[in-house]
């Protein structure tokens, strides 16, 4: 009997052990760059407005959107705002802001003291529709292309190099 408790002991160890040098191995940063090229899947996002959908034909009609994953309680996406408020000066592109696990009143409130800078404005009340874009946190920004290729992913605020990157993109495709 003490040999059989030896024995998976032992075994249990070994097994820990395996596991913790295996996860030594993986990466901690999350590396979005697999995302580029590839075309969005079925997206289907309720206005923010009242219960109509945004679909993947709404992206179609754009030469070019960036989609901005944002809330109110967000310090970071206070700091990125100014940029998003320029950018929605250019002919070109349009951009669509996904509010994120937010209170209506609250993203209401930021949008009328800070500027209102989408074009059109979904909500996703419990975070699950954003998974569907690989977001992990916010703010997130993805620009696609009216083919639904994703041609860049912005983790974390858009700084003004950023926006000078999405200018020249707009600009030159």
């Amino acid at each position: 009997m003490q040999k059989i408790i030896k024995i998976t002991i032992i075994f249990l160890l070994i097994f820990i052990l395996g596991i913790f040098f295996l996860s030594l191995n993986k990466s901690l940063n999350y590396n979005t760059e697999s995302l580029v090229g590839n075309k969005l899947g079925e997206i289907e996002l309720v206005s923010f407005e009242d219960d109509s959908i945004f679909t993947n034909d709404d992206f179609k009609k754009n030469s070019f959107t960036l989609i901005n994953f944002w809330a109110s309680w967000c310090a970071p996406c206070r700091i990125e705002h100014p940029q998003l408020m320029e950018l929605s000066k250019e002919n070109n592109i349009k951009i669509l802001g996904v509010n994120f696990k937010d209170k209506k009143i609250n993203a209401l409130k930021f949008l009328q003291d800070l500027g209102d800078p989408y074009d059109f404005l979904t909500r996703d009340s419990n975070g699950k529709q954003s998974v569907n874009f690989g977001i992990y946190g916010i703010p997130e920004s993805i620009l696609i292309d009216n083919k639904l290729t994703i041609i860049k992913k912005f983790v974390g605020p858009l700084t003004k190099q950023d926006l000078n990157n999405i200018k020249e993109i707009i600009n030159n495709l």
